[in-house]
């Protein structure tokens, strides 16, 4: 497999941002800059809090800082598809100086938060707990694990969230968290035409109080640009394939730092060699020669939006578990309606070579379908509307969306 070097170390948006331009991986947007500057702005806000927090030498002259003092304003940052919201989160993510900050599509966030009420309901009813209100106990906790929480696709559909919103985050904001959020629309246009809506407003206000609203008005739809643009099946298998499946890698990741990850399902671990944000990068034995299953693979459709497969064999009966597996893997992406961006050794109606007749034959003829499918500018114009932001559709799971970071000092 190819790989790519993480990007040098940065400590600020701006230079992170100007990093990325120089690559010519990104354009200099003047629609960006200011949500860049306001980024920044909210980094050196969080270094101060940071430090008084600390127990330092230090901690006690900025303690004597009214502004230290005061609760920090966060961004709520709005704009059209495409436009760049997410790869500035990306950055900010990467970039503040803090352990305890939490990255999650909002849904598993509010997910998350509504089995921990059902929980400390239950505990009351068991005895174990004297509180009767299960929202001081659970902004506690939430607090507890991260202050700075970040948030994408930012968007209000259930009315259960809708109805405890306003003292849920009422509730973290007087325990010090600090909102960052990305979303297609503006605060006033949330849970719009909503049931009991009136009883939602109040949390529009708080936030307006709790966040700086910007929009991010860029004239570019920079996926579209760049979606229709990527070879996503590249054969055969030659040095110059691996170059074109890294250089895919940098679009899809977009300088985001790599790393090796792992899911956990059912109590065991799934290795993802390399990760990067929504992005998984594979090699085809670790996906199909390892002892995987159904499971699995929807684990992985939860976590990621795009996964690279690199060096996909030709197959036949002599690798029958491989086959069986490949064919689950794709059917399982298809019909989440992932990207998937491959290099195989040869075209997808020339990926099999077994027997013809046979039971694996017959099922890869599907997978062959679905492979020209997913490579259609069709597919991968509503792949694109379909994920409003870099990192899928709504999803419910609060597993594999949340990324907490550090287990307790700030």
């Amino acid at each position: 497999m190819h790989l790519r070097d993480g990007p040098e170390s940065y400590s600020s948006v701006a230079q992170r941002y100007a990093q990325l331009i120089d690559r010519g991986e990104i354009t200099d947007d003047p629609g960006q800059r200011p949500v860049v500057d306001a980024l920044d702005r909210l980094i050196s806000d969080i270094r101060v809090k940071r430090l008084q927090r600390k127990s330092s030498a230090l901690g006690w002259l900025f303690a004597k800082n009214r502004a230290a003092q005061e609760k920090i304003t966060g961004l709520y940052i709005h704009g059209d598809v495409g436009r760049g919201k997410t790869m500035l989160m990306d950055i900010f993510f990467e970039t503040v100086p803090v352990r305890r900050k939490r990255r999650v599509h909002f849904n598993a966030f509010m997910a998350d938060a509504q089995d921990r009420i059902q929980k400390h309901r239950q505990a009351r009813k068991n005895g174990e707990t004297r509180e009767d209100d299960p929202i001081p106990p659970v902004a506690r906790a939430l607090a507890d694990e991260a202050w700075v929480l970040c948030f994408d696709e930012f968007t209000v559909t259930d009315i259960a969230d809708a109805m405890i919103l306003s003292r849920l985050f009422s509730a973290l904001f007087d325990n010090g968290v600090v909102l960052v959020a990305t979303s297609n629309v503006a605060p006033d246009d949330l849970y719009r035409d909503g049931l009991n809506r009136q009883l939602f407003l109040p949390f529009v206000a708080l936030l307006k109080r709790h966040a700086r609203v910007m929009t991010l008005d860029s004239p570019t739809d920079y996926r579209t640009e760049k979606l229709n643009r990527l070879p996503v099946y590249l054969s055969p298998l030659t040095p110059e394939t691996g170059d074109m499946m890294d250089e895919n890698w940098r679009t899809v990741t977009k300088g985001l730092r790599a790393a090796p990850a792992a899911l956990t399902v059912k109590g065991r671990e799934v290795a993802v060699p390399l990760a990067a944000g929504k992005a998984a990068r594979f090699h085809f034995a670790d996906l199909c020669d390892a002892p995987l299953g159904a499971r699995d693979y929807l684990a992985l459709a939860d976590r990621f939006d795009t996964v690279l497969i690199d060096a996909v064999p030709v197959l036949d009966q002599s690798r029958r578990s491989a086959t069986k597996r490949f064919i689950l893997l794709i059917d399982t992406l298809y019909d989440r309606h992932m990207r998937i961006i491959i290099s195989a050794e040869a075209p997808p109606d020339r990926l099999y070579a077994g027997q013809q007749g046979t039971t694996e034959a017959f099922e890869f003829d599907r997978t062959v379908s679905r492979l020209i499918e997913m490579q259609s500018r069709e597919w991968l114009d509503e792949w694109a509307e379909r994920h409003t932001e870099p990192g899928g559709p709504e999803k419910t799971s609060t597993g594999p969306d949340s990324r907490i970071e550090g287990p307790a000092a700030s």
